[in-house]
């Protein structure tokens, strides 16, 4: 079936919408076949998307025509892209590139604005997406990932990474809050990954002490499946789970760059939303998973060294994701007693987009939480930042606040006056 009849604009833009969700493809195939120079960089610049990482993508000219020569002595791949040329006749074309492909290849046609084909007859003849050009890489890769998102139970979840810009700005107290807020406020299954393996401080901020975690799955000699993972998570309350490290120095973390996609894969089967605590650290696993998360959070201090590594993070993660909408960033600590500062005006001008939030500097409140193993929601549920975080929660997950109306104190006066 034809998932989507969809109109690309003129001049579209590649920024994504926050809760424009696009879950990535599974290991799969795909040939384009492509009649115009401009679609052909377009799909090629599609196959340097994350969210296609796993997918073997190749690239060649000549349109429906070249496709139906190529399958004549080939198998089909899992996906096959047509770009119709113009007054041809894609229906006739179709019906001869049916009698070479392989049952369940799946088919992608972009068509023009002139294109005649009526959609009954397209849906009749196997086409799985319709998209009309002229498209950008967002289109291609939004139109491979609907193929299998949209018909099969796979990567569901969505992975916001959360890392400082400098060590000790606070980063896992925000991952940790932020989540908190996730499961208990948006109601969305969630868990928590401490990928700070040596130090990590996700078990005492949730006041756990679990004996298995995130390192038995990253060492295991199997590939971790469902049931692995299960029995290694933490139960923190009803919707929210944790995968702990381990905090301790009797090994060394020298993972290599791959280590935890298994891992990440299997939880986004079943898990609405996973929070990494993603430690300040740049090694080949760290990269990776920030460039592949979803949605990225970067907690800075007001001070220099906090805005030229944010600036730094931000140019990298934007030329590595050139499909997705740039990272967030938070001030954390903010007015801290005799400290120069950064404000956020300051921010925003070298970092070129304004913070998300600006958390207080509040020792206390800071301090008796994380000595006490709670969540500052727990311990000051009407404390102005405990809805911070519930509106960094917002952000990251694409959920728009409902904004509650404001009531009048003349209300009571008449509210009596209409009786």
């Amino acid at each position: 079936m034809i998932s989507a009849r969809r109109n690309s604009e003129e001049q579209p833009d590649t920024e994504q919408p926050a809760n424009d969700y696009i879950s990535p493809a599974p290991r799969v195939s795909v040939q384009a076949f492509c009649a115009t120079t401009e679609t052909a960089a377009a799909v090629q610049a599609a196959g340097e998307d994350r969210r296609l990482a796993k997918a073997h993508l190749t690239v060649k000219m000549g349109g429906i025509v070249s496709a139906i020569d190529t399958y004549h002595t080939q198998p089909t791949p899992n996906v096959i892209i047509l770009e119709t040329e113009a007054n041809s006749d894609i229906l006739a074309g179709l019906d001869e590139l049916a009698s070479v492909c392989d049952p369940g290849t799946r088919v992608v046609v972009i068509g023009g604005v002139n294109d005649v084909a009526p959609y009954r007859e397209l849906v009749r003849r196997g086409v799985n997406d319709y998209v009309i050009g002229p498209v950008v890489a967002l289109d291609v890769v939004r139109s491979i990932c609907s193929l299998f998102s949209a018909s099969e139970a796979i990567a569901v979840g969505r992975i916001i990474a959360v890392v400082g810009a400098k060590g000790g700005v606070g980063a896992s107290t925000v991952a940790h809050n932020v989540a908190w807020a996730i499961a208990r406020d948006l109601a969305l299954d969630s868990v928590v990954i401490d990928l700070d393996l040596a130090f990590g401080t996700a078990s005492l901020d949730y006041n756990k002490d679990p004996v298995q975690g995130i390192a038995n799955a990253v060492f295991s000699p199997d590939r971790p499946d469902t049931a692995l993972i299960e029995r290694l998570m933490a139960k923190c309350t009803d919707r929210l789970s944790l995968l702990a490290a381990p905090a301790t120095l009797e090994r060394v973390y020298d993972l290599g760059e791959q280590a935890f996609d298994a891992i990440f894969d299997t939880l986004r089967m079943t898990t609405p939303c996973i929070v990494l605590d993603v430690p300040h650290q740049w090694s080949g696993w760290a990269r990776r998973a920030l460039v592949s998360a979803d949605d990225i959070l970067i907690v800075a201090e007001p001070d220099l060294a906090n805005l030229r590594n944010a600036k730094n993070l931000f140019s990298m993660l934007k030329a590595a994701r050139p499909n997705d909408q740039p990272p967030m960033y938070c001030l954390n600590q903010v007015g801290m007693p005799k400290r120069p500062e950064i404000d956020a005006k300051g921010f925003a001008k070298t970092i070129e987009t304004k913070p998300i939030a600006s958390i207080p500097f509040d020792p206390r409140l800071f301090g008796t939480a994380a000595n006490n193993g709670q969540m500052i929601a727990e311990i000051a549920s009407r404390h102005r930042t405990t809805d911070t975080f519930l509106q960094i929660a917002h952000r990251l997950t694409g959920r728009v606040e409902a904004k509650k109306p404001r009531r009048s104190f003349l209300a009571p006066l008449l509210k009596k006056l209409r009786a």
